[in-house]
């Protein structure tokens, strides 16, 4: 598979690294519109092929497939092109920065045939996916309650780096560079986290959204500083379960942490993801009786990068799929509005 990255800041490295380490891959091209961060990037990672416009690229043509690490208000154009001529794709999340713009882009390369996937990559967790299946085979019964966290801390520490002087940071807290804040950015993960590790699907979702004052006048050069920075999330998923999903940028202390609780009728399970470290704890049978958690052995598990690529060999798109990555989309969507409403949204 000839594949062609196309955006090459900073995560565009994680996909270099991580493509070029499967057999028969071969990273043929990058693009950007920064010549010097294109031409870094390239050389770092032995890219024979630099292009200025993702055009440009197409007009060349010699690749397969598309890794889409642009920022998130262009993944919709790009990707459209993308498809238009022939290309799968595989995205970063979010899929596009609402639920009308994701689904047009799911029915596109739908209609087109092609694979169409998206780096949730916290399904990376081996611990996730223990979970889930324990959840799926009845082992803690039906859910009842779900209990979702996703914490980071970078704008109260610098072990990423100075947010206030930092592009790839600013633009994620400004709404007029394609930014929704904190939902739109670790809001998607939690959401999807929490769905898929319990099995479950989403029906009503009531938000609160919060932004911080972090500056003089809440801006930073180019940079409005109006994005929100935390939310919280009270949930009504189609079983009858409910649940509270939350996130913020602000938990000092926490550099990456997504946690999940899952409580079902016989039994609970939490999966915890921290900073590249999974953990897998459950209580269940007699152990309920005594409030006894024991650790879970699991197994490691595909990553998505050889998902996509086993998909596109096998020209059958796998999870986590663009309709999926939209109907994601839609819960943000709903939670935005129920902000605004003070309302209870629902996803029908």
């Amino acid at each position: 598979m000839r594949l062609l990255i196309l955006g090459t800041g900073g995560m565009a490295n994680k996909h270099g690294a991580s493509f070029k380490e499967i057999e028969g891959v071969s990273v043929v091209g990058g693009v950007d519109v920064v010549p010097e961060r294109l031409a870094a990037f390239c050389s770092e990672h032995g890219i024979p092929n630099r292009f200025a416009s993702l055009e440009e690229a197409l007009a060349w043509g010699e690749f397969d497939a598309v890794a889409n690490v642009t920022p998130d208000a262009v993944h919709h154009p790009t990707t459209l092109q993308a498809i238009a001529a022939g290309k799968h794709v595989f995205c970063e999340k979010p899929l596009a920065t609402d639920a009308t713009k994701a689904m047009e882009m799911t029915e596109a390369v739908e209609k087109a045939g092609k694979v169409g996937m998206v780096n949730f990559t916290y399904r990376n967790s081996p611990a996730l996916q223990k979970g889930r299946q324990m959840v799926l085979a009845g082992e803690i019964g039906k859910v009842r309650h779900v209990e979702a966290s996703h914490l980071q801390s970078w704008l109260v520490g610098k072990h990423w780096g100075d947010w206030k002087s930092e592009s790839k940071w600013l633009w994620r807290l400004s709404k007029k560079h394609g930014s929704n804040g904190a939902l739109g950015d670790i809001g998607i993960h939690i959401v999807d986290f929490a769905s898929y590790g319990s099995g479950l699907d989403i029906a009503h979702v009531f938000a609160r959204l919060k932004t911080f004052d972090k500056a003089p006048g809440h801006k930073i050069g180019e940079y409005d500083l109006d994005a929100n920075d935390s939310f919280t999330m009270n949930v009504d998923f189609t079983t009858g379960a409910i649940g509270t999903i939350q996130a913020t940028r602000t938990a000092a202390g926490q550099m990456d942490q997504l946690r999940l609780r899952i409580y079902g009728e016989t039994g609970s399970i939490e999966i915890i993801y921290d900073t590249g470290k999974s953990t897998l704890r459950a209580c269940l049978g007699e152990d309920v009786h005594t409030a006894t958690w024991r650790d879970i052995p699991f197994d490691e598990v595909e990553t998505n990068y050889q998902r996509f690529v086993q998909a596109v060999r096998m020209g059958k798109t796998q999870e986590p799929s663009f309709r999926r990555a939209a109907n994601i989309q839609k819960v943000l969507d709903k939670a935005l509005a129920s902000d605004i409403s003070h309302k209870d949204e629902a996803l029908a």
